[in-house]
């Protein structure tokens, strides 16, 4: 009895306690439906204004994105006029700059569109501008993300966002854009279409422009800059902090050329095929050397509280960052460009040349972000994955993704080299922050032109004392003169542009940039007349020529040849067969006891000599110690220039009656049965093959 009673108290209690709960929902239903009706109007409003801001914002950014649509349109019909008229004092990087200023001025003087809506100014003290701010509205929380800074040193910014021109911020893009989109492609194409018979003829001296030219020249630019910083600080005209790591990293990033209207116009006139190999070599390397040495440059830090003093620790650590992170990213190209030849090779794709094509373009594209995201230079990565995709992957496309990769790449170039040249010339008037100044611009002018001087002339001169094939004075000249700025400079300059000292840099920068590609790009055939350099020159009948000179040309070709000899000799007969179709088969050249591993690595294109070898820098060491093994038969050329085979029979033709037979295009050397194709052109194997027969 007890127990029942206890059971009905407690479903009573119990009882009690959900109808209080349900009173107070009841309650609360109705407080909510006597307010609703006023929040639902206002989050209606609210959202009716984010769509029409949502909408406004897209059409501007359509605006903004025709704008350099238009620009390039306009630039490739004036360029097309300018070729129909042969007229070469201004290349098209130069006219897109020009189209590039005048709609800066229209921009910035002709159109003024308000920003949208009142700005609050809040003010706190934070050692460091946070990335990301939320605000609390009324109970409601919103993200707002860094910008750019507007004003420093405490000035006062009144109404500075309700008067800046809305049109001026859309069209300035995130220094980002130019390193992870515009420049992949450029750079890209540049190791991809490198003429590797000149390249690697003179790749000592290239060698010694880019490394130790691009070091002599920052640190020359650097020194010289110091000192023009520190005499205005001693009159008064420097009105922020300036330290000699800021010159030492403005030296590395003016040091990087790209004269790519001069190169232009070399191609179309045909000019020296060595003259336009040092320069396109050098400048190709050099902008490698320039992004890592800047690099370090940044990441010197020495012990103690004053960041900016001298400490040989720091240098140290400095140096061997430089030497980790280019060998590490031009490790990681490398590996790329190996992965996809392998890829290529042992799959099929080529039986579908847009897979392939794909394939190939992503697998590019990646290794620039693949080492910007370990830490590496995706320039050097890109740079050296472009040669080694030409060295090898380019042999195991179909033809169709040969076309198709070249013009792609090619492509590309055009219209990313194009958009950052008008970019440039727009930003001279949209840039918020320029600060110019007339004794840094002087100073900075002269360091340019002070360094790229003794960076020319003492290495050629020391690269003489070793050289037979000499550099002359005139094309030392030439590529003093060639020396021009352009995509890699603005990139690394307007890549961080916070402090005073570097929006001065950048200010001046530009100004560099302009006075290069229009003054001494466009005086490029004026200063091949006056130096007498010889053009219309065809590098294959250059090269025929060049046979006659006896003596001296075979030293020039054992100059470029004992350093790759070695090399030759190990590409030939063992990574070319291993990564592409070409080559011997392993089983040849592999000992006998690799037999299985040969047969599984070997493509059976190889073993039917359906690919041929293109190599395009045989010609270069044709008079030095190397075994070319083909099947059965091994062709020795020894020193004296005596081509031998181990099949026997002698050969009365000498290395240069060979070269003098393979200058003007593919050759086959036909051995019973077996040919050893060597391409002499610096493209793809042409139809026309004078052929030799033992």
């Amino acid at each position: 009895m007890s127990l029942t009673v206890a059971v009905r108290g407690a479903w009573r209690a119990t009882g009690a306690r959900w109808m209080l709960v349900l009173v107070s929902l009841c309650v609360c239903v109705c407080v909510c439906r006597a307010e609703s009706p006023q929040e639902e109007e206002d989050s209606a409003m609210e959202n009716i204004v984010t769509e029409k801001r949502a909408e406004e914002s897209h059409r501007q950014d359509s605006a903004d994105l025709l704008i350099f649509i238009l620009l390039l349109t306009l630039t490739i019909l004036t360029i097309w006029l300018f070729k129909h008229r042969r007229f070469r004092f201004l290349h098209e990087t130069g006219l897109a700059m020009i189209y590039g200023l005048l709609v800066g001025v229209v921009l910035r003087y002709g159109i003024h569109m308000p920003r949208d809506g009142a700005s609050v100014i809040l003010n706190c003290n934070v050692n460091a501008s946070p990335a990301t701010v939320l605000v609390n509205v009324s109970g409601k929380f919103y993200e707002y993300t860094l910008k750019r800074v507007i004003s420093s040193s405490g000035n006062k910014v009144d109404d500075v966002s309700d008067n800046e021109n809305e049109m001026l911020r859309k069209v300035t893009f995130d220094p980002e854009v130019f390193f992870n989109i515009l420049l992949p492609p450029i750079i890209f194409h540049a190791g991809y279409s490198l003429k590797r018979r000149h390249f690697f003829r003179n790749m000592g001296s290239i060698l010694a422009y880019a490394f130790l030219g691009t070091v002599i020249s920052t640190f020359i630019i650097g020194l010289l800059m110091y000192g023009t910083v520190t005499l205005m600080k001693r009159v008064g005209q420097m009105g922020g902090d300036f330290f000699f790591t800021d010159c030492l990293f403005f030296g590395a990033i003016v040091s990087a050329t790209d004269p790519v209207t001069v190169l232009a116009i070399f191609h179309e006139l045909q000019v020296d095929a060595d003259l336009y190999a040092l320069l396109f070599g050098e400048s190709v390397l050099n902008d490698a050397v320039a992004v890592v040495l800047s690099s370090s440059i940044v990441a010197y830090q020495p012990a103690g509280d004053n960041s900016h003093t001298f400490e040989g620790m720091a240098l140290l650590k400095s140096f061997g960052m430089f030497l980790g992170v280019f060998s590490g990213s031009f490790s990681l190209g490398v590996v790329t460009g190996i992965v996809t030849a392998l890829i290529s090779k042992f799959t099929k794709l080529r039986d579908f040349p847009l897979l392939e094509t794909a394939l190939f373009f992503l697998m590019s594209w990646s290794t620039f972000l693949l080492a910007e995201a370990c830490g590496f230079t995706g320039v050097v990565a890109v740079l050296f994955c472009g040669i080694t995709q030409a060295h090898y992957t380019f042999n195991n496309l179909s033809p169709e993704s040969q076309d198709r990769t070249k013009q792609l790449f090619e492509l590309l170039n055009f219209l990313a080299e194009n958009f950052i040249f008008s970019y440039m010339g727009l930003t001279l008037f949209t840039f918020h922050n320029h600060v110019f100044n007339p004794m840094f611009i002087v100073g900075a002018f002269l360091a340019v032109f002070l360094g790229r001087a003794l960076n020319i002339y003492p290495l050629s001169l020391l690269l003489n004392l070793g050289r037979r094939h000499k550099i002359r004075s005139n094309f030392q000249h030439m590529m003093m003169f060639a020396g021009l700025r352009g995509a890699m400079t603005f990139a690394l300059s307007i890549r961080d542009t916070a402090t005073y000292a570097r929006q001065m840099m950048f200010s001046t920068t530009l100004l560099i940039v302009f006075f290069t590609v229009w003054i001494c790009g466009g005086g490029t055939t004026q200063m091949l007349s006056c130096q007498r350099i010889r053009v219309g020159v065809d590098s294959d009948q250059d090269n025929s020529m060049s046979l006659g000179e006896g003596p001296e040309r075979r030293s020039t070709k054992h100059e470029s040849a004992w350093l790759f000899r070695i090399w030759y000799n190990f590409d030939h007969n063992y990574l070319k067969p291993i990564l592409t179709h070409s080559g011997p088969p392993l089983t040849a050249t592999l000992p006998p006891f690799c037999g299985p591993l040969a047969r599984f690595l070997t493509s059976p294109l190889a073993f039917e000599n359906e690919c041929q070898l293109k190599d395009d820098d045989s010609d270069l060491i044709l008079n030095d110690d190397i075994n070319l093994a083909y099947g059965d038969i091994t062709v020795n050329t020894d020193g004296t220039g005596a081509l031998t085979s181990s099949a026997g029979f002698a050969s009365g033709l000498s290395s240069d009656d060979l070269d003098r037979e393979l200058t003007y295009g593919d050759s086959e050397v036909v051995m019973r049965g077996t040919r050893l194709v060597l391409p002499m052109d610096d493209s793809e194997p042409s139809l026309k093959d004078p052929r030799i027969h033992f």
